[in-house]
């Protein structure tokens, strides 16, 4: 069977490309070279993320450029109110490059399917048409298989963060795999939070612990930190060294003081509705941590682990005591020029050598 170029590249190709992006932009090519007058392209997939519903490359034939539009989920605040149908993007695009009319296939059966669009320099052909509606038929299968890629990638992604989603599809799916890297380290949780579920409905106490985890997770994401685990009101977050010990510390230093921000002004917020502040507590520590997989022999998780971890929470428990809402430790102080205010050495539960503890000057 004699393909054209176009299914030939869909059938023998198209799933090994490096994602939906590359796929329209090589089958846009391809469909010029077997005579299409296309003017552009776009290609819509419905995505399993936490913040975005859908994701459209707009592909252009005069340069080959390719950019991408993203549809928010409804429910997500700067989500646009008149963002309009799946599809509605890529079809007011295609419509500002061309005065044709658009030609647009759903590709699969399911509704929420994939839709690929085109607009020609001129009005299409019926026997253009056809061979557009084919080139749709036989995308099916690599865009599945992509769409398939994708979805693993980003579930991963939301529940280990993109740097430990990388590792995990990079490495054998095994225990005993992973690397000693030298990480600062924040660990972080709420005070009261067990006085706080037992007063209060579970959805507020979700809705609580969602807002607290909104402004510290986002101020460690924010400074190039990621999360490895929320656990219960807490959670552990890293800043890998990968430039000098310098810049990790100062961006933990960062993220802490912006997330510090962030609940004053929820708290201020909670208290107009009548609801209790969340006070919490956070460490920072630099040290070797081993990143990797541990678990069963079939159920793993992939964390960080070694004494410094186990330094950083023991450190966090000594903010209650202190009255502190921020503590460093001497290890990571003496990696920073910031402003520190010094609070002595103390015992830590469980570590044998007394620790130098620093806190953040009062604002």
């Amino acid at each position: 069977m004699q393909l054209s170029s176009t299914l030939s590249f869909l059938v023998d190709a198209a799933a090994e490309t490096a994602g939906a992006n590359r796929l329209l932009a090589e089958l846009g090519a391809h469909l010029v070279a077997d005579g299409l007058p296309l003017a552009g392209g776009a290609l819509t997939l419905e995505v399993p993320h936490p913040l975005i519903a859908r994701r459209t490359w707009l592909w252009q034939a005069s340069n080959g450029d390719v950019i991408e539009a993203l549809g928010f989920a409804p429910q997500q605040p700067f989500a646009m109110p008149d963002a309009g149908p799946p599809g509605d993007a890529g079809r007011r695009w295609l419509r500002g490059l061309a005065a044709g009319p658009v030609h647009e296939d759903a590709i699969g059966p399911r509704p929420d399917g994939p839709t690929l669009g085109w607009i020609g320099t001129r009005a299409f052909t019926p026997d253009e048409t056809d061979r557009l509606r084919q080139a749709a038929r036989f995308a099916a299968a690599p865009l599945a298989a992509l769409t398939a890629r994708a979805t693993l990638t980003a579930t991963l992604e939301a529940y280990l963060g993109r740097r430990s989603a990388a590792r995990v599809l990079a490495s054998p799916l095994r225990r005993n795999t992973g690397e000693t890297i030298q990480a600062a380290l924040l660990y972080a949780d709420l005070r009261g939070f067990t006085a706080l579920s037992e007063s209060h409905p579970p959805a507020e106490v979700i809705a609580a612990l969602d807002a607290w985890f909104d402004r510290i997770a986002g101020a460690i994401h924010a400074f190039g930190g990621e999360v490895l685990k929320f656990i219960g009101d807490g959670l552990l977050a890293i800043f890998p060294v990968t430039t000098g010990p310098r810049n990790a510390c100062e961006a933990a230093l960062r993220a802490v003081s912006a997330a510090r921000v962030g609940m004053v002004h929820l708290d201020a917020e909670r208290r107009r509705q009548g609801q209790p502040p969340l006070p919490f507590g956070a460490a920072l520590h630099l040290g070797e941590v081993h990143w990797g997989n541990i678990g069963a022999a079939d159920r793993l998780d992939f964390t960080a682990i070694g004494s410094a971890v186990n330094l950083v929470s023991r450190l966090e428990g000594l903010c209650k005591p202190l009255e502190k809402t921020v503590l460093v430790s001497g290890a990571l102080a003496a990696e920073t020029d910031m402003p520190l205010v010094a609070l002595g050495m103390h015992e830590l539960r469980g570590i044998a050598l007394p620790c130098a503890v620093f806190t953040l000057p009062q604002t």
